[in-house]
């Protein structure tokens, strides 16, 4: 045999064997099931797009190897993503978000920023479950830098009001302190009058049997009297 016709029958061998892994990689390993753990920001479809992408992204094995300890970069609220390999046609992808303490309005674009103060993202989207936080003073925001506020302690109580009012289903829409750090929470109508940081979990775990009662109507709930004796908060109508 010629040293041409080695080459050729070693070629053809090569490209039977390139496509035979090709058609078994296609046909055992395609994308059919797939499961979203971890977000909350963006729906099970957005995260789907954003992962099963490109040439081979509906191959569950390329999608394993190419996810496997990288990080996944440039989405906004999104630390990281992971993808688990289920079984041949089925995988699972772990989402991991950015904690987000919530949202200032500067030039018509909401800035979210995390427990640090730190701005993570700029964006004309409006998240749900994220308060927007007013009365902080800055007079200028730069991405990926905290906001220039006097006192950056307030960031870490924002978070914490944050994950309260989460744990204990609490709606808030707004978060507004005053000069003194006085702290007033907004569900629609309702103002709620919380004073100072003290016993922020207890006044928060309270408000969540109190907002029932008063549902629908307008004006300001006193929780800034708050003690472990409290029975009876006023509520004064609009």
């Amino acid at each position: 045999m010629s040293k041409a016709q080695k080459i050729f029958l070693s070629s053809a061998v090569l490209f039977l064997i390139v496509g035979f892994v090709y058609l078994f990689l296609k046909t055992n390993y395609t994308v059919t099931n797939v499961f979203v753990e971890g977000n909350e920001h963006y729906s099970d479809d957005e995260i789907r797009d954003m992962i099963i992408d490109g040439k081979y992204g509906n191959s569950t094995l390329y999608l394993y190897l190419k996810y496997r300890n990288k990080d996944v970069k440039d989405i906004p609220f999104i630390e990281t993503m992971e993808v688990e390999l289920l079984s041949a046609d089925t995988i699972k992808i772990n989402v991991y978000e950015k904690a987000i303490a919530g949202y200032v309005e500067f030039l018509g674009r909401y800035m979210y920023f995390d427990k640090d103060g730190i701005v993570i993202e700029s964006s004309t989207r409006q998240i749900k479950g994220i308060p927007y936080v007013t009365g902080l003073n800055f007079d200028h925001v730069i991405l990926h830098e905290k906001l220039p506020v006097d006192d950056i302690t307030i960031f870490k109580l924002i978070l914490n009001i944050t994950q309260l009012v989460t744990k204990y289903d609490v709606s808030i829409d707004k978060i507004y302190f005053d000069s003194a750090q006085d702290i007033t929470l907004y569900h629609g109508d309702i103002k709620i009058y919380l004073g100072l940081s003290d016993s922020i979990d207890e006044k928060i775990n309270k408000l969540q049997y109190l907002l029932p009662e008063i549902e629908g109507m307008s004006g300001t709930l006193h929780m800034e009297n708050y003690s472990s004796d409290s029975t009876a908060f006023p509520f004064q109508k609009d």
